[in-house]
């Protein structure tokens, strides 16, 4: 617990818990995390913004917020484990309590892992287990599902495999095509992803074995 800085009373009220979000594309999820972190009440606060790619769109987003940014690119290290050991460090850096994996095109290696295991969340557009890997709308329309949607869930050494958080439904539309149906799973996206890492940041997370339980 913590003196809100400046505020005449001296109430006091929780230290909001550091967020590090992961990001390869254009940072449409990290923009809504930054939209929700404003609020006191929220409970999280994104510190640091890392990338594989010193292009992607999130990383302006970042900037434009104010929060520091740093780029690990894989090219710049002789192999995948020197790399997954770089971005370890870039992010531990922040001090987070909490990792996002927000449009990040990465699997995080062991060396992350061992040390952020259990507190990094990955978003993913379908619902898992089904149709994972980086084409999950493409799949699902592959395969004539009605129902598709998104998750949230704990990264662990798989592709899309760790223990499910919170997972929302959308309809496939006649007609649907991969951008059309892609755009509405983000929408639903955003807002599972924000609410998720709320609820993380102010109560914490449980897991026993492959359940999950927010507070």
């Amino acid at each position: 617990m913590r003196p809100v800085p400046g505020r005449p009373d001296g109430r006091v009220v929780p230290e909001r818990s550091r967020v590090v979000v992961l990001v390869s594309g254009g940072g449409s999820n990290l923009a809504a995390l930054l939209a929700a972190h404003v609020e006191p009440g929220y409970g999280a606060r994104v510190v640091g913004v890392v990338s594989d790619r010193p292009d992607a769109g999130g990383l302006a987003v970042a900037r434009d917020a104010g929060v520091a940014t740093a780029v690990v690119a894989p090219g710049d290290f002789a192999d995948r484990p020197a790399w997954d050991a770089a971005l370890a460090q870039a992010v531990g850096v922040f001090e987070p309590a909490w990792v996002v994996s927000a449009g990040f095109m990465r699997i995080l290696g062991q060396a992350f892992l061992d040390r952020f295991g259990g507190r990094v969340l990955n978003t993913h557009p379908a619902l898992l287990p089904a149709f994972p890997g980086a084409h999950g709308v493409r799949d699902a329309l592959a395969h004539g599902v009605k129902v598709t949607g998104c998750t949230v869930h704990v990264v662990d050494a798989g592709v899309d495999t760790g223990p499910i958080v919170a997972q929302r439904a959308v309809e496939v539309l006649d007609g649907d095509d991969e951008a059309a149906l892609h755009e509405r799973i983000k929408s639903v996206e955003r807002a599972l992803l924000v609410d998720v890492v709320g609820r993380a940041a102010r109560g914490g997370l449980t897991l026993d074995g492959r359940h999950v339980r927010l507070a």
